[in-house]
């Protein structure tokens, strides 16, 4: 290996080492009463779908960063998200989505990963999933196939369909309109937001952000702007629930 070879590898070794620094957390010391503090606010449990409107429009990352938001307002400190896609860049597992894993694994029915402050689950039946996992954490649904959403949207306490550039404006509440048939009213977000793109539907606003969409697939919490703008959607949802 040649000099400037190593010199490059060292160098990609302290970036990595330092992000997962960044990224792990310490255990919690004491977690018998995050425990009891999760089960004594059990009905502040929050189920939400969240519905692409189109292919590639950010849905899974939508989920994810919204869940991280969640997870850091919920008492038991994680999230579970339905998803089948991969955990993005370093997925370690925080302490309480680990313990959040294995008490949902006996009754998951596919398989289930810690993934930042997420519990990622590959579940075919979202009904039982979300039977299992509502009573220990919030639970975000991804639904990126248009064919589940109305199925999804009965199951949740808030939906969100959410939509990005090169998504027609006027297909937004035309779906919100259907699913608000079966479930809650949507609530409509714009992802990738940008100066020339703006719905005036759109009940919250996702800037673009890839570092922060990376730490969203990772299962943490946006930084800056989009962080920010998250945050007010899970107002948003704490809100509507």
């Amino acid at each position: 290996m040649s000099t400037q070879a190593r010199a490059q590898s060292r160098l990609l070794a302290s970036a990595l080492a330092a992000v997962a620094g960044w990224l792990v957390e310490p255990a919690q010391i004491d977690e018998p009463a995050i425990e009891e503090r999760a089960w004594a606010e059990l009905d502040e449990r929050r189920v939400v779908a969240v519905v692409g409107l189109a292919r590639r429009c950010g849905t899974t990352t939508v989920a994810r960063a919204l869940g991280a938001e969640l997870a850091t307002r919920d008492p038991g400190g994680a999230c579970a998200v339905s998803s089948d896609g991969g955990s993005g860049l370093l997925p370690l597992g925080l302490p309480a989505a680990g313990r959040l894993a294995r008490a949902l694994a006996p009754s998951a029915g596919g398989r289930v990963r810690p993934c930042g402050r997420l519990c990622l689950l590959e579940a075919a039946d979202r009904a039982a999933l979300v039977s299992a996992a509502r009573h220990l954490a919030p639970v975000v649904l991804d639904v990126r196939d248009a064919a589940e959403a109305p199925a999804a949207a009965a199951l949740a306490d808030v939906v969100l369909v959410c939509g990005g550039p090169g998504v027609e404006e006027t297909l937004a509440p035309v779906v919100a309109g259907s699913l608000g048939r079966v479930g809650p009213d949507p609530l409509i977000v714009l992802n990738r937001a940008s100066s020339g793109i703006d719905w005036e539907a759109a009940h919250a606003e996702l800037p673009e952000s890839r570092m922060g969409a990376q730490l969203a697939l990772a299962g943490r919490e946006p930084r800056g702007e989009l962080g920010s703008a998250v945050a007010k959607l899970a107002d948003l949802v704490e809100g509507a629930a």
